[in-house]
C-alpha cells in the first residue's frame, strides 16, 4: 500500500485521531468515510482477544476503545477514525457474548446479552441470534448481533442456559426474545427423550 499513506498506520494514531474526534458514547464511524490508510498487524483471535504485533493487548480500556471504531465491510473488518482505515485480522467474529439474563416467558421472552467488553445487546428483530453448525462435527457456533453488522459469538455457558428456555415452535426448537423466535435445531433433529 506504498504511496497511499506516508505514515505508517498505528494504533498510537488510531488512539489519537478517536481523541481529537471527541465524541461520546459510540463514535458516528458510519458517518466517517476516510481513505484506506492499509492494514496493521492487529487481529481479534477467536477467544475474543485483542493480538498487535504478535502480543495480546492487556489493556482493556483500549481494547474497548478500539471496538468501538471496528466496522465490518463484506467479510472484511476495519478500524477506522475521521482520518484513517486500518485493515485488522479477526478469526471469527469480534466479540464474545459471555452472559444473558431472561426476562419473561414464551414469546414476551427478551433475552439480553452482554459482551467481553461490556456491550449489552437485546436479542431481537434488530439483533436476531443465528446458529452456525460445523459440517464436519455438527457442533453449533451461536451468535448474536451487538451493532451495525458486528455480531458475538455466545459462548457454551451462555448457549447451554439459552437451550434450557428452549420451546418447540413450528417444527423448530429455539428460543423466543423481543417478539421473535429464533430456531436453533429442528425438532425432527432432536434426540428422543
Amino acid at each position: 500500500m506504498s504511496g497511499q499513506n506516508p505514515v505508517t498506520p498505528s494504533p498510537d494514531s488510531l488512539v489519537a485521531s478517536i481523541k481529537a474526534a471527541n465524541t461520546r458514547g459510540l463514535p458516528p464511524v458510519e458517518k466517517w468515510d476516510p481513505p484506506f490508510s492499509g492494514d496493521i498487524d492487529m487481529e481479534i483471535r477467536a477467544d475474543g482477544t485483542w493480538w498487535h504485533e504478535g502480543s495480546q493487548i492487556n489493556r482493556k480500556k483500549l481494547v474497548k476503545l478500539f471496538s468501538t471504531i471496528l466496522i465490518r465491510e463484506g467479510e472484511k473488518y476495519f478500524l477506522v477514525t475521521p482520518v484513517e482505515k486500518v485493515g485488522i485480522r479477526v478469526e471469527d467474529v469480534p466479540f464474545i457474548a459471555v452472559d444473558f439474563e431472561a426476562t419473561g416467558s414464551g414469546s414476551d421472552q427478551l433475552l439480553t446479552f452482554v459482551t467481553n467488553l461490556d456491550d449489552v445487546t437485546e436479542a431481537g428483530a434488530d439483533a436476531p441470534i443465528r446458529v452456525e453448525r460445523d459440517p464436519d462435527s455438527d457442533e453449533p457456533s451461536p451468535y448474536v448481533l451487538v451493532r451495525r453488522n458486528l455480531e458475538a459469538r455466545i459462548d457454551r455457558k451462555s448457549f447451554y442456559r439459552l437451550v434450557e428456555l428452549g420451546v418447540h415452535h413450528d417444527g423448530w426448537f429455539g428460543v423466543w426474545s423481543g417478539g421473535v423466535f429464533f430456531a436453533i435445531i429442528p425438532s425432527k433433529d432432536l434426540p428422543e427423550g
